[in-house]
């Protein structure tokens, strides 16, 4: 088990998306988050304290998480003497990056010095299925975005929270590592061999009751050349029931691709559902997330408004304002 709470480490990140993994744990289990490290030219800020790793250890921080999630999951040269610095001070590291913490043999002998623990939260621990698509019972809700890092997340776990509020049976299913290091469990989707990639959503979301959801966390973008694979997994692992379309309205292009402009949402509706469809032919779009968080409140309402009368759905920011309406649309099911 990873040791609570935790220092957020942002290293060198160059912006706010890049430490998406830190925001989360903020955001979400901000109990678990004692401050944050940031060195030099680091243009990330989650509002924590900023502290050194002797002040947090003062402070009760037992893991050191890298919350950073770089383009190819990479640990930094220039990290190294930080993680190497925390496991002598006495912490754990934990991290959901592709660069497996165990493949470093400086931080792995460092480690074993100072009998710390080394956890790499992107590793499968089961061996996934091969697909078979057989239906299974039970609800399954995934968002799906126009581009990476649109907020999928966030509609997943602000949908779970609301809908237990609402009393009905609902389970977040994490996808990823920052999900992961949220609730503590799930698969790693990104880190699967690609053949048993649906597999392991199969696997992730088993038979259960008829009345009870499970909230797949969503990963990549059908739209995104280096991560859709990923996206077609949860879309035929999930047999999702529901789609919620998710979007992020200032992004001048996709993530880390200036060549490419983000679809429409009515291209990612016409597109995705029939990808849906393939595996489970009732599947219907019941709604809209929008991360609203470059728009004033005002201007954030007129263009939800604006959407749904476009498009004729539910349309919310579920950060921002809830996710009621989307709540609702499921119940209707």
């Amino acid at each position: 088990m990873i040791q609570t709470p935790y220092l957020l480490f942002l290293g060198d990140a160059p912006d706010a998306l890049a430490v998406k993994v830190a925001q989360g744990i903020r955001d979400w289990r901000p109990d678990n988050a004692v401050g944050q490290f940031r060195m030099d030219g680091c243009k990330a800020d989650m509002k924590l304290p900023d502290m050194t790793l002797a002040e947090a250890k003062a402070a009760g921080a037992k893991t050191l998480v890298i919350g950073v999630a770089n383009r190819g999951g990479v640990i930094s040269q220039a990290w190294k003497k930080v993680l190497v610095a925390a496991l002598e001070e006495g912490f754990d590291l934990a991290s959901g990056l592709h660069n497996l913490l165990r493949d470093e043999p400086d931080l792995v002998a460092v480690a074993a010095d100072c009998g710390r623990t080394l956890h790499d939260v992107r590793v499968p621990s089961v061996q996934y299925p091969i697909a078979d698509g057989v239906k299974r019972r039970g609800k399954r809700v995934l968002a799906v975005g126009t581009d990476c890092s649109v907020g999928k997340m966030y509609t997943g776990l602000a949908l779970d929270r609301d809908m237990r509020a609402a009393g009905m049976k609902s389970t977040f299913r994490s996808t990823g590592q920052t999900g992961i290091l949220i609730t503590g469990e799930g698969i790693p989707l990104d880190a699967v061999v690609a053949d048993f990639m649906a597999g392991s959503v199969e696997w992730l979301t088993p038979d259960n009751d008829d009345d009870h959801w499970d909230v797949i966390e969503g990963q990549g973008s059908l739209f995104h050349v280096s991560f859709s694979g990923v996206t077609m997994a949860l879309i035929h692992g999930g047999q999702p029931d529901a789609l919620i379309l998710s979007h992020e309205p200032s992004r001048p292009h996709m993530r880390g691709l200036p060549g490419y402009a983000l679809p429409s949402l009515e291209t990612l509706r016409d597109t995705a559902l029939p990808l849906a469809r393939v595996a489970n032919p009732d599947c219907q779009v019941v709604g809209i997330s929008v991360n609203t968080q470059a728009m004033e409140e005002d201007e954030a309402r007129d263009y939800l408004a604006g959407l749904e009368q476009r498009m004729g759905l539910p349309a919310t920011d579920p950060f921002r304002f809830g996710t009621q309406k989307l709540v609702e649309a499921l119940a209707a099911i």
